[in-house]
């Protein structure tokens, strides 16, 4: 918000108040605001720095946090989707489906018809009516049960060049099946998992992540005690042996959901437990590693998070950094009855420098398993978790119900700043996307083996939307609309999006492509964004505001993977609602 002022310069009184970048607040301080706010606020109204709050004696006082949170607000999108959502993925038609897992017993939501899932394999209901996946539609509220028939949990996936969610691994009689959905609109509703029967992994999948690759195929990576890689569709031969995946092995396991992101040179940065390098994944070859973070481990189970920060067609995608937040103690996972501190800090590694070493931040917030989600206006929101503990059945306390936003273009010390929090916990197998409307959906939560409502952090099957403050209705007067635009690029290619402009400066604006990564277990695998190459806007109706904006697509699929984009237009970093492209190769 604080940019957005200083680009409207005398303009900026008709934005509401800006939140204030902090630097931390204590444990103390958000133990007890997260139980004050846990017993007394509606968790759909928290929009405001000020809220009230009960204490245990039953007096109730007005209170001023010591970190002012004013930022965002919230929305409750549905009270009951019938499962807790521990993977989470956004079609292009913009639609959720939402996986849990099998063998768990009852969900709260049946198949339809009287279908059934008889596998004697299921380790609970061999006779299982229950639906452990579903598609849900933001719009409108509704809820479709999926039928999936082997062990979903703890799996990997991403969506393919053609929309395709690609679903890999899993447990028990699903480590190692490949699944496919092929999204379709919500008025045809009959879209629906498929399993592949062979080829299925070479290695058994479960804790691992995956990324699409330039030529369309989906590497898969690591694993609970599995040190190799793999491809999909199958490659011949085996799994191939990654040495850093068994030389960062600790005694937790630290080494499960490394951390994965496509360079723009076409290799891979793999981050796991503290470590990195940049893999040759066409030759096996290591090419580079690096220093080793400090602080605590950063992988499941020690859940911290990670995103590649905006690529930006400004300096011609060279500049290439890492963003790795949050962390539990060594020993958390171990060790759980000791409820251990969280990291409260996060890393940056500027990739593309000959000399990379971690730059460390410290957070407002301690927090573990976090989810970070990149936003269009180059923002990346910290959302979810706890402050104590690790991830794991029972592993954790003290949720933290603030989002925190990072802004990475302002100075080192102002980049962060509290949100506004809601009331509803979002502790293990939560999740958090990237919605086309600019706000963020979480999802899921549970810290149970199986649905359980009567503990102190129940089964969650509520699902928020928050909404960061530039959807404020009171920067409608900044919000641009596209309203024609190419339903498919090449790479390369120079297109033109008609856009709509309030009454208001029009020379800022920037579109920018956003993927729809799969999220699980505090990592969004896939997740990246590209900041366009654009020319100044062109006024072609002044009565409507209508202008066309010329752009050019990313060069390459190793910037961006031939796959579907959000494309989003933003006028002094307020974006418009997206539109989904297709970049094709």
């Amino acid at each position: 918000m604080a940019s957005i002022r200083h680009r409207l310069g005398d303009g900026a009184e008709r934005l509401p108040a800006q939140s204030p970048r902090v630097s931390q607040m204590s444990g103390k301080d958000l133990a007890i605001a997260n139980k004050q706010m846990l017993v007394t606020a509606n968790p759909f109204e928290c929009s405001s720095w000020e809220v009230w709050v009960s204490w245990c004696w039953g007096a109730c006082v007005r209170t001023q946090w010591l970190v002012q949170s004013q930022g965002g607000s919230w929305k409750l999108l549905s009270e009951n989707v019938g499962i807790a959502s521990m993977h989470t993925a956004v079609t292009h038609y913009g639609s959720v489906i939402m996986l849990d897992r099998t063998n768990i017993g009852p969900s709260n939501i049946t198949l339809p018809h009287g279908r059934c899932r008889n596998n004697p394999k299921d380790l609970v209901l061999p006779r299982d009516c229950y639906a452990h996946s579903v598609e849900f539609f933001p719009k409108s509220g509704r809820v479709r049960p999926l039928y999936i028939w082997s062990d979903t949990w703890c799996s990997s996936g991403q969506f393919g060049a053609d929309g395709t969610l690609v679903h890999t691994g899993g447990d028990y009689d699903g480590i190692r099946r490949i699944r496919r959905f092929v999204p379709c609109p919500e008025s045809n509703g009959t879209c629906d998992w498929k399993e592949d029967k062979k080829p299925q992994l070479y290695a058994e999948r479960w804790y691992a992540s995956n990324q699409l690759l330039p030529d369309g195929t989906f590497i898969v990576v690591g694993g609970r005690s599995e040190f190799t890689v793999e491809f999909v569709p199958p490659r011949p031969g085996n799994a191939t042996y990654l040495p850093l995946l068994e030389q960062v092995d600790d005694y937790q396991g630290d080494n499960m959901y490394p951390f994965v992101h496509l360079l723009p040179d076409g290799n891979l940065f793999i981050f796991a437990n503290r470590d990195s390098i940049v893999y040759d994944y066409r030759k096996n070859v290591t090419r580079r590693r690096f220093p080793r973070i400090p602080g605590t481990p950063r992988c499941y189970p020690s859940a911290g998070s990670s995103v590649l920060l905006p690529l930006r067609a400004s300096d011609g995608f060279r500049q290439v950094e890492i963003l790795v937040c949050g962390g539990a103690q060594l020993g958390a996972w171990a060790y759980p009855e000791e409820l251990l501190d969280a990291a409260q800090d996060c890393g940056r590694l500027l990739v593309s420098d000959p000399d990379a070493d971690w730059v460390m931040e410290t957070m407002p917030i301690r927090r573990a398993m976090g989810d970070m989600v990149l936003l269009p206006n180059q923002h990346v929101t910290i959302i979810n978790g706890a402050s104590r503990g690790s991830q794991g059945w029972g592993f954790a306390e003290d949720p933290v119900l603030y989002p925190v936003d990072y802004d990475p273009r302002s100075p080192p010390g102002s980049r962060f700043a509290v949100m506004s929090p809601t009331v509803v916990p979002r502790m293990y197998h939560s999740t958090a996307n990237l919605l086309p409307d600019g706000g963020v959906l979480v999802a899921g939560s549970n810290t149970h083996h199986f649905y359980t409502f009567n503990e102190t952090y129940n089964t969650e099957l509520r699902v928020e939307q928050f909404r960061p403050e530039y959807m404020s209705s009171e920067l409608d007067f900044l919000r641009p609309a596209i309203v024609d635009f190419p339903k498919a690029v090449g790479y390369g290619e120079s297109f033109s999006v008609a856009v709509v402009l309030p009454s208001a400066p029009h020379h800022d604006i920037e579109l920018v492509l956003l993927s729809s990564p799969f999220t699980t277990h505090s990592f969004s695998q896939g997740q990246r964004m590209i900041s366009l190459a654009v020319e100044p806007p062109l006024l072609v109706d002044a009565s409507s505001g209508l202008y066309h904006v010329t752009c050019t697509s990313p060069p390459t699929g190793e910037i961006a993977p031939a796959a579907y984009y959000m494309l989003f237009a933003l006028n002094y970093e307020v974006p418009g609602e997206a539109v989904w492209v297709q970049i094709v190769p």
